[in-house]
């Protein structure tokens, strides 16, 4: 995706992408609006199989090919089981967006050896390994890679029931960092977007409508984040144009937290 010798385009005609946790919310946003710039898509899920369907059909219906892939990716066989059904679909991988995660809401006190071994598998070490495998698939021409993060990691308000989560978060830009000089000379980028609080299934699972709307009120924008909101962002750095993007954080939270 070196652009040295050409104009750079937001174009992804011709790529293809495959983003983790696809199925709902800020995930399949992502992947929508990657399909919207050309790409075709790997939709990957773990259990809702419905709502993969429907970001699969929303996406052909664009004349663009996507197929849906059941993989737990925070465990290493179920990342490779991912990346094979991609390669026989597709033959290789131009885009890689990490967004599957987990995010529990327990204090220190509440949190287990079990439930801290699930949000950094679930959150750290599967994206880890599955970009070390994914990345063998990469073009000579490069690709991109994209972690989804959480603006929480420089919150300086923040509830404690989020301590292993926010760890888990800061792993993964300190990991996207590091990969970028890693992959960097293969012109494969890594960055990561940041997220600040998104109304979604997941977002909603551990919060009460009353923070909903306290934290709606402290945005700029008198509102909580949309997926559509996100999804921009992550299309344009996996875009050619975006070819001298390596290694940074970008914050997509509308001015909530700064």
């Amino acid at each position: 995706m070196d652009s040295e010798h050409s104009t750079p385009t937001t174009s992804l005609t011709g790529k293809i992408a495959l983003v983790t946790g696809s199925s709902r919310g800020i995930g399949a946003a992502i992947a929508v609006g990657l399909a919207e710039q050309g790409a075709d898509l790997v939709i990957n899920y773990r259990t809702d199989i419905k709502a993969a369907d429907r970001t699969v059909a929303k996406i052909k219906s664009m004349g663009r090919r996507a197929i849906a892939v059941q993989a737990d990716t925070s465990t290493l066989c179920g990342g490779k089981s991912l990346l094979d059904a991609t390669v026989k679909e597709f033959g290789h991988i131009d885009i890689l967006v990490l967004n599957a995660g987990m995010m529990g809401t327990h204090v220190m006190e509440d949190s287990d050896e079990a439930y801290f071994d699930a949000h950094f598998n679930t959150n750290v070490k599967g994206p880890f390994f599955l970009v070390k495998a994914a990345a063998k698939l990469f073009p000579e021409s490069g690709g991109r890679v994209i972690f989804i993060s959480s603006s929480m990691t420089i919150a300086s308000q923040i509830i404690p029931e989020y301590t292993v989560y926010t760890m888990t978060k800061g792993a993964i830009e300190q990991m996207s960092r590091l990969l970028a000089k890693d992959l960097g000379t293969r012109s494969i980028t890594v960055n990561t977007i940041s997220p600040g609080p998104t109304d979604t299934e997941l977002f909603r699972s551990g919060v009460s409508e009353d923070l909903m709307r306290y934290l709606a009120s402290q945005n700029p924008n008198k509102r909580m984040a949309r997926p559509d909101d996100v999804a921009p962002l992550v299309a344009f750095v996996a875009s050619p144009a975006a070819y001298w993007i390596n290694g940074a954080n970008l914050r997509a939270n509308g001015g909530y937290i700064v």
